[in-house]
């Protein structure tokens, strides 16, 4: 049986920190994190490259990354461990390859731009494995020697605007809810076009993915990244971008393909508007589908009381409304759904377990530790708790990506919501919280 040691586990959770879905409800405390430094994080990935993985990262990793997707000189037989935790699922490796390569080096918006964001996501959530590969390419051009030495320097206010408002935006994004505020969003979206903001969103948001992942997993940065430059092969950076964007046909086409309508009406405004800039969004769509076609161990309310754990700890509107009705789809009895809005007492011991898991990763990546781990597989095996990792991790990047964009709900998640608590949801005022 897959869900086992209820006993020993409920002794685990009880003698836990008392938390509750309603702590994390309408909206959380502002999280008002501080950035590590980049040479705080550049000592700690020396420090810890020798650590030991919380997954084996053992097996071969010939054939895992096409050629194509590599950022390693050609005949290298350099693989990263951030490619090496997806082996068990066939076909991830090479497409989550793929994806970083995309994010980095793809789309519309400059190369050194986004790996100075993903720098700084690595920093607020004091991940030196990001740290270290984000260094590493950076400095393997003039342009990212620069930025790397503006933020290594906290100088980033002398920047070109250009690098300076994204690092801005990065920097609201990533450690609070509701993090970027009108005027932020106004400041932004004054130098960058639509297209060019989701590009800028669906950054950060892949970046909060890489980090919790490599948090989760207690990932050792690789010799060759600290010991070796990098030199990827990559197209020269064309910035052009018109200054109004557009719905061209390839853009419909899409939609056609990926938005199909549901149940009478379209439910997927957040992928409407992901699809402003469509290529990070498919690939990334196409790596998820990659994932999770090996069968999940975990049933399937559980993956959505993790994902729900996520949405209301980050205090976003469009996913908890979704992850409510993927519970309710689940066949959770609306009398429990309107319970857990008050405390935790109505989940299971391996309910509780998983979302207290997807909270800690959420709020405090980086205090993840081995002991949170070995709960998780000896629950719900590793396949279990790789699934209930890569759901916090994937939550987390939607996240930020629809609160960012204000996505606004659809007809079905709202009406859900109504029945399931009989009013709207509503933030909690920051004036309340602060007090």
């Amino acid at each position: 049986m897959i869900l086992r040691n209820s006993t020993a586990l409920l002794a685990v959770v009880l003698a836990g920190a008392p938390t509750s879905f309603s702590q994390y409800w309408s909206q959380p405390a502002p999280m008002r994190l501080h950035p590590v430094s980049v040479a705080t994080l550049e000592n700690q990935a020396r420090t810890h490259a020798g650590s030991k993985p919380r997954i084996d990262l053992s097996a071969s990793a010939a054939g895992l990354v096409d050629p194509g997707d590599s950022l390693e000189p050609a005949g290298s037989e350099n693989v990263p461990n951030y490619v090496k935790v997806f082996a068990s699922r066939p076909g991830a490796p090479a497409a989550f390859a793929h994806a970083v390569r995309a994010f980095l080096y793809g789309g519309l918006v400059q190369p050194e731009i986004k790996l100075g964001m993903g720098l700084r996501v690595a920093q607020f959530n004091s991940n030196p494995y990001l740290a270290a590969h984000a260094v590493r390419f950076l400095r393997s051009t003039e342009e990212g020697k620069k930025l790397l030495a503006a933020i290594s320097a906290e100088k980033t206010a002398a920047l070109p605007i250009e690098q300076r408002l994204a690092l801005k935006y990065a920097d609201e994004l990533s450690p609070e809810f509701g993090g970027v505020d009108d005027a932020t969003f106004r400041e932004v979206r004054g130098y960058y076009n639509d297209s060019q903001i989701i590009e800028l969103t669906e950054t950060v948001g892949f970046f909060n993915y890489f980090t919790r992942l490599a948090e989760g997993l207690n990932l050792p940065v690789e010799a060759w990244v600290l010991d070796t430059p990098a030199r990827p092969d990559v197209p020269a950076f064309h910035p052009y971008a018109g200054r109004i964007p557009f719905l061209t046909d390839e853009h419909l086409a899409r939609i056609d393909e990926y938005l199909p309508s549901t149940e009478g009406t379209n439910r997927y405004n957040s992928e409407r508007t992901q699809l402003w800039e469509p290529d990070l969004p498919e690939i990334w769509w196409a790596f998820g589908k990659i994932v999770s076609k090996t069968p999940s161990t975990l049933p399937r309310a559980i993956r959505s009381y993790v994902t729900f754990a996520v949405a209301t700890s980050n205090g976003c509107r469009y996913c908890t409304l979704h992850t409510l009705l993927s519970l309710r789809r689940a066949g959770i009895d609306p009398a429990k759904l309107a319970s857990i809005k008050k405390d935790d007492s109505q989940l299971s011991p391996e309910e509780l377990l998983a979302v207290q898991f997807a909270r800690k990763l959420t709020r405090r990546p980086g205090t993840i530790t081995d002991a949170d781990w070995s709960s998780l597989v000896k629950t719900f095996t590793e396949q279990g708790a790789l699934d209930i990792l890569f759901g916090a991790c994937g939550m987390n990047y939607l996240n930020r990506f629809n609160d960012a964009m204000h996505s606004p709900s659809e007809d079905v998640p709202i009406a859900n919501y109504r029945e399931v608590y009989g009013d709207n949801w509503t933030p909690t005022p920051l004036s309340a919280l602060a007090k």
